[in-house]
């Protein structure tokens, strides 16, 4: 735990409820240093309650004590938290934004002076499995580095990567989930059709996507390798990736990352 961190938060959905859980479940920062600005009041009075951190509507109380601002607000209103915020914050405090399409760039200009760092971290976040992905700004030294990575890292995984890749992030793992769960829909309903009750279907898809990415992440074996492991010789395996090549689901995989990445960059051209 760091024990004097003190971090505010503008916005109360659901990324930013699974960073809180993830902070405070993890003991990386104490539920009464975290401050959330959210518009409304019954949100507030369940952030509080279930989390035990300081929740109310407007932020300017806690802007001039926090050490790092989370901006946690969907696009459209990134303007105005942004305005609302900029002339209040601490000299000194890190800017951390979550806010898709929004550049380094443009926090900069409007936090000057501030250490700034953009992060896509993905729905996952919610389940302590997410991914983050963050890019450093050009005052963003270590410590910026620390505290992006013990924030976001409190629910997952992360990684550092430069601004020019957060659209391939954003087509890759923060939208990957929605391909994922589209592969399970389609392995649960391949299994009711196969005889399995439903519940029993969407269990063994569950925990065996589970455990292949576990399996991914310990990194003894390329995800090629062990698909060649585990398919055996005109087996059954082997029967159905068969048929998987036939339908180009590999190809229709990277095409959905290449044009999630492509709108990415469009939203953020405008």
């Amino acid at each position: 735990m760091c024990d004097n961190l003190r971090i505010g938060i503008i916005g109360g959905g659901a990324m930013a409820e699974a960073i809180i859980a993830g902070v405070t479940s993890s003991g990386a920062v104490a539920a009464p240093h975290i401050f959330v600005s959210e518009h409304k009041a019954v949100r507030c009075d369940m952030l509080a309650h279930t989390y035990g951190v300081h929740a109310e509507v407007g932020a300017e109380h806690f802007l001039p004590r926090i050490d790092m601002l989370i901006l946690a607000v969907k696009p459209a209103a990134a303007a105005a938290a942004v305005r609302e915020t900029a002339e209040h914050l601490r000299v000194g405090a890190c800017v951390l934004s979550i806010v898709a399409g929004l550049k380094i760039a443009v926090l900069e200009e409007a936090y000057p002076g501030h250490p700034v760092v953009r992060a896509m971290p993905n729905t996952p976040l919610a389940a302590g499995a997410g991914m983050s992905a963050y890019a450093c700004g050009s005052l963003a030294g270590d410590r910026a580095r620390e505290l992006a990575a013990l924030i976001l890292g409190a629910a997952g995984r992360t990684t550092e990567v430069h601004e020019a890749d957060m659209d391939a992030v954003t087509g890759l793992s923060g939208s990957g989930p929605a391909y994922a769960f589209l592969m399970m829909e389609a392995l649960i309903e391949g299994g009711v059709a196969a005889g399995l009750r439903r519940d029993t279907a969407t269990l063994l898809t569950a925990q065996t996507v589970l455990g292949a990415a576990e399996m991914v992440l310990r990194g003894k074996m390329s995800p090629a390798d062990l698909r060649a492991a585990v398919t055996s010789p005109a087996g059954t395996t082997a029967a159905g990736l068969r048929e998987l090549e036939r339908g180009s689901v590999r190809a229709a995989f990277m095409e959905a990352v290449l044009a999630a990445a492509q709108r990415a960059r469009e939203l953020g051209r405008n």
